[in-house]
C-alpha cells in the first residue's frame, strides 16, 4: 500500500494507472520517430500531446472501474466497460491528434498509433481484471493467533482482497481454543521470526483479543520488524487495506492515541472555502437539469417540487435537508419513518430516474452554500435513526464529528443500505474518513463519486 495525503492505494492499482500512463506515450513517440524526422522541439509537442490523451483515457477507465480490484463483474460486463472505454476515446484522439501540428508528423498515424495502444492495454486490463495476480503483486500473510478474531480476519481478506495470501496462523501461548482450520495452523516449534522468515512473509497481522500477561510476544514481533517484515494489528491493516475501520477490530485506545482524527483551523477553512467555490460552480452547471426535473416532478405528481427533512449534522445539530421529491405526497401518511428500499413502491416514476441519476440531491447544494453541509462526508440520517443507531452501533456517534457531505467514501465503496447491518458497514467506512480527511481525499471521493453515477452504482 501507498499512502498520499493520508489516504492509502493499493500498489496494484498504481502500478496500472503508471503503466496505462507509459504506454500510449512511449508508441505514440515511437511512431512519431519511425515515420518523421523531427527534431527535439517536435517530440516534446508529441510526447505532451500524447499525456494529454492518456491521462484523459485513465480517467474514462477510473470512472467506468476498470480499475477495481474487488468487483463482482462478470467476464463480459469488464468487457463491455472496456469497449465503452475504446468508443469514448475515439472521438477524443482525433481531438488531441488534430491539434498537433507538426509537419514532419502524419497525424492519422499518431490517432491509430495511439487507439492501437489503448486496445492492446484494455485487454490487458479485462484479462487481469479476471485473473489471479503474479508472484510480483502477491502479497504473503501471517495471522498471528488461532482464535475467534484470527478466523475472522482470515475470512475478511480471503473475500476482500484477491492479492493476499495467507500463508497460515500462527499460534499465540494463550490461545486456549483453535478455531481456523487445523490444516492452516503453524507449529510452534519453529520462533515466530524464523517462521516468517522461512515462508518469506511481507506482513504478519496480530490478530489476538487478550494482550495482557505476556499474551504477545514482543521481542519476537520486534525481531520480525527489525527484519524487514510488517507488524501491524487488526485495525491498522483494515484501514490501510480495505479503506475502512472495522467495529470488530476498533479499541478505543487505538482511536485515541493513533495518528488521526485531526481537527483543524486550517483544515476547516480549506474545506469550506472548496466548498463555497465548487459547489457555486456545480449549482450554475446543473441549473438547467434542476429546471428541467422541476418541471417534470409538477406534471406528473404536483407540487411540492422539493422534499425537506430534518437530518442530525455536525455535533448532533439538527438541520433542514432539501431534495428534489421522488415520492408520493403520501409517501409517509401513517407518520412512521423507513429507510427506503431498493424497489420502494414509494417512489414515483420521475423519483426513479432521478435517483439512478443522483439528481434529487442536487438541491442540497443549497445546504453546502448555506454551511449545514459539505460537499464530502458522512450522509446525514434522521433523528429517529439517529437514536436507535447509537444505542446499538459503538462508535456511532464519531462520525458527527465533521459536517455530513453530500458525497462520502461510504457512499463511493458501498452499495445504497437500508438496514442496521447496512448502517454498520458504511460506518466503517465513514469513520475512515473521519480519521483521514483532507482536501485531497475530498477531491479523489468527488472524482469516484463521478464514476458511482456514470455506472449506477448503490442507486435505488
Amino acid at each position: 500500500m501507498i499512502k498520499v495525503f493520508n489516504h492509502w492505494f493499493h500498489r496494484k492499482t498504481v502500478a496500472q494507472v503508471a503503466v496505462d500512463l507509459m504506454f500510449p506515450v512511449v508508441c505514440v513517440l515511437f511512431a512519431a520517430a519511425w515515420i518523421g524526422h523531427s527534431g527535439h522541439l517536435a517530440v516534446e509537442k508529441v510526447a505532451f500531446y500524447a499525456v494529454i490523451f492518456a491521462v484523459t483515457t485513465i480517467v474514462f477507465n477510473a470512472w467506468l472501474g476498470i480499475y477495481q480490484r474487488v468487483h463482482s463483474r462478470t467476464r463480459t460486463e469488464t468487457r463491455a466497460r472496456a469497449v465503452l472505454s475504446l468508443y469514448l476515446a475515439i472521438p477524443l484522439a482525433y481531438v488531441v491528434f488534430s491539434l498537433l501540428s507538426v509537419e514532419e508528423v502524419d497525424q492519422g498515424f499518431l490517432l491509430l498509433s495511439g487507439m492501437a495502444a489503448l486496445f492492446a492495454t484494455l485487454v490487458r486490463r479485462v484479462h487481469s481484471a479476471h485473473s489471479r495476480s503474479g508472484s510480483l503483486m502477491r502479497h504473503r500473510v501471517l495471522v498471528f493467533g488461532v482464535g475467534d478474531e484470527a478466523e475472522n480476519v482470515g475470512r475478511v481478506l480471503r473475500k476482500s482482497d484477491p492479492d493476499i495470501e495467507i500463508v497460515g496462523f500462527y499460534p499465540c501461548a494463550t490461545d486456549t481454543e483453535i478455531v481456523v482450520p487445523s490444516q492452516v495452523v503453524l507449529s510452534r516449534q519453529m520462533s515466530l521470526p524464523d517462521t516468517a522468515h522461512a515462508l518469506k512473509v511481507d506482513e504478519i497481522i496480530v490478530a489476538v483479543r487478550e494482550r495482557r500477561g505476556g499474551a504477545l510476544p514482543l521481542r519476537e514481533l520486534l525481531d520480525c520488524k527489525l527484519s524487514g517484515v510488517r507488524v501491524l494489528d487488526l485495525a491498522s491493516y483494515f484501514e490501510r487495506a480495505l479503506g475502512q475501520l472495522r467495529l470488530d477490530s476498533l479499541r478505543v485506545g487505538w482511536l485515541i492515541f493513533g495518528e488521526g482524527f485531526r481537527q483543524s483551523w486550517r483544515r476547516t477553512t480549506i474545506k469550506r472555502f472548496f466548498d463555497v467555490v465548487v459547489a457555486s460552480m456545480l449549482l450554475l452547471l446543473a441549473m438547467p437539469v434542476m429546471l428541467v426535473t422541476a418541471l417534470l416532478i409538477i406534471l406528473e405528481d404536483g407540487f411540492p417540487v422539493f422534499y425537506r427533512q430534518e437530518r442530525v449534522g455536525l455535533d448532533g445539530r439538527l438541520f433542514k435537508v432539501i431534495k428534489f421529491r421522488s415520492m408520493r405526497n403520501d409517501a409517509e401518511s401513517d407518520g412512521k419513518p423507513r429507510w427506503a428500499s431498493t424497489n420502494d413502491d414509494r417512489v414515483t416514476r420521475v423519483g426513479r430516474v432521478i435517483r439512478k441519476l443522483r439528481i434529487d440531491e442536487l438541491p442540497q447544494l443549497c445546504n453546502v452554500l448555506a454551511g449545514d453541509m459539505s460537499l464530502v462526508g458522512p450522509r446525514p440520517e434522521r433523528p429517529y435513526f439517529v437514536d436507535q443507531l447509537t444505542r446499538d452501533i459503538p462508535f456511532y456517534a464519531v462520525r458527527h464529528s465533521v459536517k455530513p457531505g453530500l458525497t462520502g467514501w461510504a457512499q463511493v465503496c458501498y452499495h445504497y443500505g437500508s438496514t442496521v447491518d447496512d448502517s454498520v458497514q458504511k460506518l466503517q467506512y465513514d469513520l475512515y474518513y473521519v480519521k483521514n480527511h483532507t482536501l485531497f481525499v475530498d477531491i479523489v471521493i468527488l472524482f469516484q463519486t463521478v464514476g458511482v453515477v456514470l455506472t449506477g452504482k448503490g442507486a435505488r
